[in-house]
């Protein structure tokens, strides 16, 4: 594969995105006494940060699709950086929403670009496996960013981890700034080829997955720390390290996601990852039985939902190969969506129930997750003459 080298670099950029977005699990409830609020509340900077990486992003992606795509990533890595840094000040917690807005828009464009940039830099067959890379930098954030966090956290405290991530940042921007070369479209591309996708049925049911996975997803994980305590007796300690191995299960099943929609097509990999998604919320229910069930359970559920990912990102570029960019951004959107879903669903079940019926509600969305899958593969299928494991 072309440029291995500065795909990683784009990875290891996700990545710290990442770990800023999905630290809130691992330290929810500490951010919940250092701001007084609740943790349903704290919830909500994984909502708002989703929100802003669906919604501003996208639009300021369409705003500027024939700028330089280096220099766009430049742009809103520096601006990503600089929030981190604010999150060190003792501010309200109303303030804190504000910034995490901020970096769901910064960091939310410049995964969107990473992964854009990627696809242009190897060659055509190879795309599948530079947007695993990139994703695997984002669950890599799952890998070591939430649970060293979690750890680390206990120490210094859970500001000192966004001053450093932000500091982190610094390099691949540094990076970047001399090995990434210049990207700018070959043709002109109008506002009128952007919406064209939008009016799309087939990508909009192809986003619609999207949506209803990411849901199901984040419906759990998002309090994956309040579901493991309610369900077992292991401590945050612990509970770091088996947020580590989950972290490892969506590692490699980013990695195998891109391999495997490669190698037997993304609608084959998208199908078994949403089969075994949807199994294991609902084994969740039998999870507090036995430590090891919980912990196995959790491992493939990760593995499943993080395989899906590539496979899609790569469904929806060949459903819009002249807009790679605008295609990437709006099922990046969607991802977030799902996020925001997700995690905004699952606050009001822990308002109003427990914890321990998050997973039937992220069941519920990743069986309309599945169908839609099947229906759009079928209809697909109709109309090309081909299986539907074909790309």
């Amino acid at each position: 594969m072309k440029n291995k080298r500065i795909i990683y670099i784009l990875a290891l950029a996700v990545f710290l995105i990442g770990t800023i977005e999905y630290i809130i699990t691992g330290v929810i409830e500490m951010i919940a006494v250092d701001l007084g609020v609740s943790t349903s509340e704290v919830g909500l900077l994984v909502t708002v940060f989703a929100l802003s990486a669906a919604i501003v992003a996208p639009v300021l992606i369409a705003l500027t699709i024939n700028a330089d795509r280096k220099k766009l990533l430049m742009t809103t890595l520096g601006v990503f950086i600089a929030s981190n840094g604010l999150m060190f000040v003792d501010l309200a917690y109303e303030t804190v929403l504000w910034i995490r807005i901020i970096q769901g828009a910064s960091g939310g464009i410049a995964t969107v670009v990473a992964m854009a940039i990627a696809t242009r830099l190897v060659e055509r067959e190879k795309r599948g496996n530079a947007i695993g890379i990139i994703l695997m930098g984002l669950s890599s954030s799952l890998v070591l960013g939430v649970p060293v966090g979690t750890f680390f956290s206990e120490m210094f405290g859970w500001r000192v981890l966004f001053v450093l991530i932000g500091l982190l940042s610094v390099l691949p921007l540094f990076i970047i700034y001399k090995k990434v070369p210049a990207i700018k479209e070959e043709e002109k591309v109008t506002l009128r080829m952007q919406l064209s996708i939008l009016r799309n049925p087939t990508i909009l049911m192809a986003l619609a997955i999207t949506l209803f996975y990411v849901g199901g997803y984040s419906t759990l994980f998002t309090y994956i720390t309040p579901f493991l305590q309610a369900t077992s007796s292991l401590s945050m300690t612990e509970i770091s390290g088996v947020l580590f191995l989950a972290g490892i299960c969506s590692f490699v099943g980013s990695r195998l996601g891109g391999q495997l929609a490669d190698a037997k097509g993304s609608k084959f990999t998208i199908c078994l990852g949403l089969l075994l998604q949807g199994a294991t919320l609902l084994l969740f229910a039998l999870a507090g039985v036995n430590l090891l069930v919980l912990i196995l359970v959790l491992m493939i559920f990760m593995l499943a939902t993080w395989s899906i990912s590539p496979a899609q990102q790569l469904y929806l570029v060949t459903l819009a190969p002249r807009n790679p960019d605008i295609a990437l951004s709006v099922n990046t959107s969607f991802i977030q969506f799902g996020f925001a879903l997700g995690s905004g669903l699952g606050g009001l079940v822990i308002s109003r129930t427990s914890v321990l019926y998050l997973n039937w509600l992220g069941f519920a969305a990743v069986s309309i997750a599945l169908l839609l899958a099947i229906l759009l593969f079928k209809k697909m299928s109709s109309r090309t003459g081909t299986p539907i494991v074909t790309r």
